[in-house]
Parts: C-alpha cells; sequence; structure tokens
C-alpha cells in the first residue's frame, strides 16, 4: 500500500508552528490537532455523533492495552476492526500499550522479550512484545499505529534512561520488520509511528530523535513527557526533538496537555495531541474557557442562569445554564458529565481551529501570547 501523506499548508514566521493536512484512508486530518480519548472503543461520556457533529472531532484514540483486554481481538475482527464496532469512520490512532504497562510499574516485569503484566481486571498474566503490539493493532485496524516502547519515569538516572531508550530502539526494529511480515485486515493502510523517549537527558532526546529519524516512518512521536516533568523540562526537550525530526513529517506530542501546553507545543513544532485532561476534568464539573477555568461544583454558579459558555460553540454552551450544569454535578447526574465532557472537548477542537487559522495568519505567537494568560486563570 502506498504512504499516508503530510501536507504543509503554512507555516508561522515567528514559531515553528505549522498548519498541515494528513491523509488517511479514513479522511484528512487537519493539524495542528487534539484527539479525543477513545480508550476502550469510546470517548468517555460522549456518543460518537456528537464527537463528530457538536464538537468536530477528526480523529480519535484507542487503546491497545485496554482493547486487547477487552471486548479482545477476536471480537474486534468478527465486527470489522474498531471502526466498525463502535461505528465511527474517521480515522483512528492507536497506543501501543506501552504506557499502560509503565503505569502497571508493580505488576509488571520488563525484559528483552516484552512486557509480562497483569491484567488490572481480573490478574490474569499477559505478555506484550513488540510483535504481538502489532499483531494486535492489525485486529484493532487503526490508522495510525504506535511502535511498542518503554517509557520510564520521571525522575529517572541518565543510565536506567539510556538503557531504556535503546530497548526501546530495538523493540522498533522489531515493530517495523513486524509489520512487513504482515498485511492489514480492512482494506485500509496503516501508518506506523515510532517514539522518541529519553527522559529530560538533552543527550539521550538528540540520540533517539536522530534514531528514530533514520527510519523514514510516516510520522514520529515524542513520548515521556507527561509523566510529572516540569513544564519548562517537556518545552526544552520538546523544542530539541521537533528540531531533529524530518520537517516534512507530522509530529506527536503524547498524552499532553493544558490549552497552555498545546499552544506552547505547537510553537515548538508540534501537530498533533491527545490527553484525557478534557474528559477526566470534565467527570469533576472542572471547565475550560477563554476566560479561563470554572469550578462547577463552587457555590458561586448556584444561581448562575447565564449560559454555560456565552463564546462556547457547543450546543451545550448555550442549551444549559451555569446553575443547572452545577446541579447536576452536584447532584451526581450523569447528564452534568456528558454535558461537561461535550464541553470541554469541543473547547479543545475550538482551540486547535483557532491555533490553525492563526498560523495560516502569521500572527500566531502575538494571539498565543495574548491568550494564555486568560486560559490559565481560575473564574
Amino acid at each position: 500500500m502506498p504512504q499516508l501523506t503530510f501536507d504543509i499548508d503554512a507555516l508561522d514566521p515567528g514559531s515553528s508552528a505549522r498548519a498541515g493536512r494528513f491523509h488517511t484512508d479514513h479522511g484528512v486530518i487537519e493539524t495542528p490537532i487534539f484527539m479525543p480519548v477513545g480508550t476502550v472503543g469510546s470517548v468517555k461520556s460522549v456518543p460518537q455523533r456528537e464527537l463528530k457533529e457538536d464538537i468536530g472531532a477528526q480523529i480519535i484514540l484507542g487503546n491497545t492495552y485496554h482493547l486487547y483486554l477487552r471486548p479482545g481481538t477476536q471480537v474486534l475482527e468478527s465486527a470489522g476492526g474498531l471502526h466498525r464496532f463502535m461505528h465511527w469512520d474517521g480515522p483512528i490512532l492507536t497506543d501501543s500499550g506501552g504506557y499502560q504497562v509503565f503505569s502497571l510499574a508493580d505488576r509488571r516485569k520488563i525484559t528483552e522479550e516484552g512486557a509480562t503484566f497483569r491484567s488490572h481486571i481480573d490478574g490474569s498474566k499477559h505478555l506484550f512484545s513488540p510483535e504481538n503490539s502489532m499483531d494486535i493493532q492489525r485486529s484493532i485496524g487503526a490508522d495510525i499505529i504506535m511502535a511498542f516502547d518503554e517509557c520510564p519515569p520521571y525522575p529517572s538516572e541518565h543510565q536506567y534512561a539510556r538503557e531504556s531508550m535503546e530497548l526501546t530502539h530495538r523493540w522498533l526494529d522489531r515493530c517495523i520488520a513486524r509489520l512487513s511480515e504482515t498485511d492489514a485486515l480492512y482494506g485500509h493502510r496503516q501508518s506506523l509511528f515510532p517514539i522518541v523517549q529519553g527522559s529530560t537527558y538533552k543527550d539521550l532526546r538528540t540520540q533517539a530523535a536522530h534514531e528514530v529519524a533514520e527510519r523514514g516512518a510516516e510520522g514520529n512521536a515524542i513520548g515521556g513527557l507527561s509523566v510529572g516533568e516540569p513544564h519548562e523540562d517537556m518545552y526544552a526537550m520538546t523544542e530539541l526533538v521537533c528540531g531533529i525530526l524530518p520537517k516534512e513529517k507530522p509530529r506527536y506530542l503524547m498524552g499532553v496537555g493544558t490549552p497552555a501546553n498545546l499552544l506552547e507545543n505547537m510553537a515548538l513544532g508540534v501537530d498533533m495531541f491527545d490527553c484525557v485532561m478534557p474528559t477526566r476534568n470534565a467527570r469533576h464539573g472542572f471547565l475550560f474557557t477563554w476566560q479561563g477555568t470554572m469550578n462547577m461544583k463552587n457555590q458561586k454558579w448556584a444561581d448562575d442562569h447565564s449560559p454555560l459558555d456565552e463564546m462556547g460553540t457547543s450546543l451545550v454552551d448555550q442549551y444549559y445554564s451555569k446553575a443547572y450544569v452545577r446541579h447536576l454535578i452536584r447532584s451526581n447526574e450523569y447528564l452534568g458529565l456528558y454535558i461537561c465532557s461535550v464541553h470541554n472537548l469541543a473547547f479543545y477542537m475550538d482551540l486547535v481551529s483557532e491555533a490553525r487559522k492563526h498560523i495560516v495568519a502569521g500572527d500566531f505567537v502575538s494571539w498565543k501570547n495574548k491568550v494564555i494568560p486568560a486560559l490559565d486563570q481560575r473564574l
């Protein structure tokens, strides 16, 4: 199958931000883009129709580890892949399972072969290797699949980070070999993204970025920068890596982050983002807006009957009041989770859409510097 393609439409003159288009068999992704996280084939609390029609999601993320455990590859293959199983006709990206293995530090063991772990569901024992991570992602059928890697914790000693990075590169070559031996199952192309690791060490990140770039993949990812390190370190590593990775390929910063994080990393050259923050915070009644953040549990909203967000573009922003949403959240009503989740995801989509417009207009940096102080304040 031919390679998936990435076109750059505009470059911001004041930064490394760019506006592009990533072509997949399930549609074109306009970048910069945020990908809602649909861990088990569902973006929590949000139906697929709202994802596409109200929120405007272009691509969503599924998780190999969770989908492997439930519903399992047999069910996914009998359904014709995740797209058909969950009735989503847009592009899908799958994490390789490496981050979940990282998060199971108390119940996994890493060797050259792969990572042995016990299920968080029933304690059963499993092995994730580069080979079966690729096989599982073939079964899922995502358009963009991630190489199996080890994500070192923060902080990590230099020696551990180096050994982890070298293991990730050996696993990457095994991923590439496995894909060359197998075919996509559902008639559409799948694109492999390697992952740059190296913790917060400049020498390791430099080496990893060069090695990943040499593999010539259709896109590249930056991992291990949402694991507790200071934002300044995140930005320094991102800038370093983006300066090495091929400019003609999309760059994906994994697991990041706040609205300000997105804008700052766009300025450094990142094209793609994902994070559970919009939906996870929504389930606690915490909303992101252009004026700042709102905690809907606060008493100040109890008798405020104005629209949830007068600047919001989602239907829920104009249809429901702050007082009503506070009531739902305080009452633990599921409708409150839905409203807040739709709002936050729609806001993130608006954020990347506005960023793209300003990149094309050539005034991204001045716009970014103007809006970030507002985004960070609490209302």
